[in-house]
C-alpha cells in the first residue's frame, strides 16, 4: 500500500493519464488529454513493470526531468557563464510550482521535448528536431509553436546568399514535421468523435469558467479576476490560489518583457509569448502557475538580478513557496 503523499503526486490530471493508458479515451471528455503522454505511460509500464503504474509514471517523469536539467545545462553553456548557468537551473528546480516535473503531469515530458529539439537545432540536426517538435505537438497544444522556432533557427543557420532563396525552406524538415503530432491527434479526433477541436470545446467541462467555444482577450480575463477579488473573502483558501494565479501569469508576462528588453535568445521568446498567452484565451488564468513553467525566459531573467542578496532571497520565496504548495497538492488541494 503506497503512502498517502505519493499517491498525492498523481492528483488532479494525474488520474485521467491512468485512465487513458489502460483504458484510452473511454472516459468522457478526457480527450482534453493529449496522447503522447499516456501512451509512454502505458508501454513504460510494460517496460517496466514494478507493481504499481503511479510509480512507474513518477520514475519516469523524474527520469525525464533529470535528463532536461542536463540538456538545459548544455544549451546555457553555450549562452551564458557557468555562474550564470547555476543560477538559472536553481530558479528552475526552485520555482514555486516546479514540482509539477516530479509528478504524474505533462511537464517534465514536454520540458525534455522542448529542449531537446532547441538542442538538436542548435546543432543543425533538422530532422531529429522536427520530429522531436512533432512529439511535443502530440504532448500538449503548444508544441505547436516549436514549429516557428525551429524555422527561425533554420533561417538563422543559413549564410546570407542560401536567406535570398526563399525556396529553399521548402526543401527543409522544419517547414512539415513539426505540426504532425497535432494534425494526427485532431484527424484522430474527427474520426472517433467527429470533432478535430474537441480537445478545445470540450475544456468547459473541467471547470474554472473556461471558455470553448469562444475566445477571451487579457483584459477582460483581468477584470474578472479583479472580481473574483472583491468577492472571495480574504481569509480563504480559494483567495490565496486565485492571488497566486493572477500574480504568477501577470508576473510572467512583465518578466518576459524585461526579457526582450534584454535581448534574450529569440528562439526562447518565440516560444514563450504565445504559450504564456494561449491558455488565458480560454477566459482564465486557472493552472497558469503550471503552464508558465515552460516559460524559459523567466528563470534567465530571474537569475540576471544583479544584487546577490535580492537574487538569493528571491529564490529562498521560490523555494518557501514551493514547500507550502507541494504539501497542499498532495493533500488534495487544487493549486494550478
Amino acid at each position: 500500500m503506497l503512502p498517502r503523499w505519493i499517491w498525492g503526486f498523481g492528483n488532479f490530471d494525474g488520474v485521467h493519464y491512468l485512465t487513458i493508458a489502460s483504458r484510452g479515451y473511454q472516459a468522457q471528455f478526457t480527450q482534453v488529454y493529449f496522447p503522447l503522454f499516456p501512451l509512454l505511460l502505458k508501454y513504460f509500464y510494460r517496460i517496466l513493470p514494478l507493481g504499481n503504474p503511479l510509480v512507474n509514471g513518477l520514475i519516469l517523469t523524474n527520469l525525464l526531468f533529470l535528463i532536461s536539467l542536463y540538456l538545459f545545462n548544455l544549451l546555457l553553456r553555450t549562452m551564458v557563464s557557468e555562474k550564470q548557468t547555476r543560477w538559472i537551473l536553481a530558479f528552475l528546480v526552485f520555482f514555486p510550482t516546479s514540482f509539477f516535473f516530479g509528478s504524474l503531469y505533462t511537464e517534465s515530458l514536454f520540458l525534455f521535448l522542448m529542449l531537446f529539439s532547441l538542442y538538436l537545432g542548435q546543432q543543425k540536426k533538422w530532422w531529429l528536431a522536427a520530429l522531436t517538435a512533432a512529439f511535443a505537438s502530440a504532448t500538449r497544444i503548444i508544441g505547436i509553436f516549436l514549429w516557428p522556432v525551429l524555422l527561425w533557427q533554420w533561417r538563422e543557420s543559413r549564410n546570407q546568399k542560401q536567406k535570398k532563396s526563399r525556396i529553399s525552406i521548402l526543401k527543409s524538415p522544419v517547414c512539415y514535421i513539426p505540426p504532425l503530432g497535432l494534425i494526427a491527434y485532431m484527424v484522430y479526433l474527427k474520426v472517433y468523435f467527429g470533432d478535430a477541436l474537441y480537445f478545445w470545446h470540450a475544456q468547459p467541462v473541467f471547470g474554472a469558467a473556461r471558455s470553448g467555444s469562444s475566445v477571451i482577450f487579457m483584459p477582460q480575463v483581468i477584470y474578472r479576476y479583479i472580481k473574483m477579488f472583491a468577492g472571495i473573502p480574504f481569509f480563504q483558501e480559494a483567495f490565496w490560489i486565485t492571488f497566486l494565479e493572477f500574480f504568477l501569469a501577470i508576473s510572467t508576462l512583465f518578466l518576459l518583457v524585461i526579457a526582450h528588453r534584454r535581448k534574450l535568445p529569440l528562439a526562447w521568446l518565440i516560444f514563450a509569448w504565445p504559450a504564456v498567452l494561449l491558455p488565458t484565451l480560454t477566459g482564465t488564468f486557472s493552472s497558469m502557475p503550471r503552464y508558465i513553467l515552460m516559460a524559459l525566459p523567466i528563470y534567465a531573467v530571474l537569475a540576471s538580478i544583479g544584487n546577490l542578496k535580492i537574487r538569493s532571497f528571491l529564490l529562498f520565496i521560490c523555494l518557501l513557496l514551493q514547500l507550502v504548495l507541494t504539501m497542499l497538492f498532495t493533500s488534495g488541494h487544487w493549486v494550478a
